[in-house]
């Protein structure tokens, strides 16, 4: 009897992304980077080749791609998963020599209180809302699209971010002016499961597929429940089955876009323009840089610091002599 055949090498990728519970995005990017390296490298598979063809991949990315220091990196960490899970070849501890993709050091775009108040002007409903925990609790827009209704604590006004960036929990403000909006998208949220318990095709909300095995009745447990679920059922493209997703991202990207040129507001405005906002105008009003930084999820003070350089005040918290010499004429 034969042994049976030996998937495809981008099927064992998939494989092992998936024993590991990396996210789907994540594993669509990873299987795409390494089409690209083998594309690169004329068809060329990855056995036969080694640290020297990483290395051309990635400074061809940076001077002939011109793609961005992340990017870069994103499909280095591909490379080194297809060759350390899947080929059993171990490159961790190993210098790479190839050209870095410049990082650009560039300030965050701000608003101030007058613009923040125009924009939300004219934006309603669910984007309204999610725009306001941007801003108001400084959540990235993942976060706030990803949060369950069981990370709301009313009692004591904060929000627990699950799996953040870094894959760390921490938790954030709750704004006491929201309470009434948040209640009111509850309710809506509380029709659509309802509606959902009583459709034999829904199997619950998507799940990580290592804590379904621990809470297997948790995808459709009312807590689990999506705060911003998206308005249809969707096919999982990993198991099959019939799940509510949250929002999708773009729905609130392309809403913020619109607002901002309606508002008039003479910048590059983007949901994420809302988190750096509410950074800044804690600081302006005074709050200690180390609880900002807890408050974003910064691991690194220094991530935190740059908004100091957007201060109204700017970044040296001086006066120019200028307007001190124009004063006394």
């Amino acid at each position: 009897m034969s042994s049976p055949q030996k998937p495809k090498l981008l099927e064992q990728m998939r494989q092992a992304l998936r024993a590991r519970h990396y996210s789907y995005r994540t594993e669509q990017a990873y299987i795409q980077w390494v089409r690209r390296f083998i594309l690169f490298h004329n068809k060329r598979h990855p056995a036969q080749m080694g640290a020297a063809e990483i290395e051309a991949f990635l400074s061809h990315l940076a001077t002939e791609g011109r793609v961005a220091a992340s990017t870069q990196n994103q499909a280095l960490s591909a490379l080194l998963f297809l060759y350390r899970y899947v080929l059993k070849r171990d490159f961790r501890g190993q210098p790479f020599d190839f050209t870095p993709a410049k990082r650009p050091e560039r300030l965050p775009v701000v608003l101030s209180h007058d613009e923040v108040k125009r924009l939300m002007a004219f934006l309603d409903g669910t984007a309204w809302l999610v725009a306001q925990l941007l801003y108001g609790a400084g959540l990235r827009l993942s976060e706030a699209l990803r949060l369950r209704i069981k990370d709301l604590d009313f009692d004591r006004h904060y929000i627990v971010v699950r799996s953040g960036k870094g894959e760390k929990d921490r938790t954030t403000l709750l704004p006491e002016s929201l309470r009434p909006a948040l209640v009111v998208q509850m309710q809506h949220v509380r029709r659509l499961y309802q509606q959902d318990m009583a459709d034999p095709s829904w199997q619950g909300v998507s799940f990580p597929e290592a804590l379904s095995r621990k809470i297997p009745t948790g995808p459709r447990q009312w807590v689990w429940q999506y705060l911003f679920p998206a308005e249809r059922l969707s096919r999982d493209p990993r198991t099959g089955r019939w799940l509510r997703h949250h929002l999708h991202p773009s729905s609130i990207q392309k809403a913020v876009r619109q607002a901002a040129r309606a508002a008039r507001i003479p910048k590059r405005v983007t949901p994420h323009t809302l988190r750096h906002t509410f950074a800044t105008h804690l600081l302006e009003a005074g709050y200690d840089i180390r609880t900002v930084q807890e408050l974003l999820g910064h691991k690194d003070v220094r991530t935190t610091m740059i908004y100091t350089h957007v201060l109204s005040k700017g970044p040296f918290a001086v006066r120019s002599p200028l307007d001190a010499l124009n004063e006394r004429r």
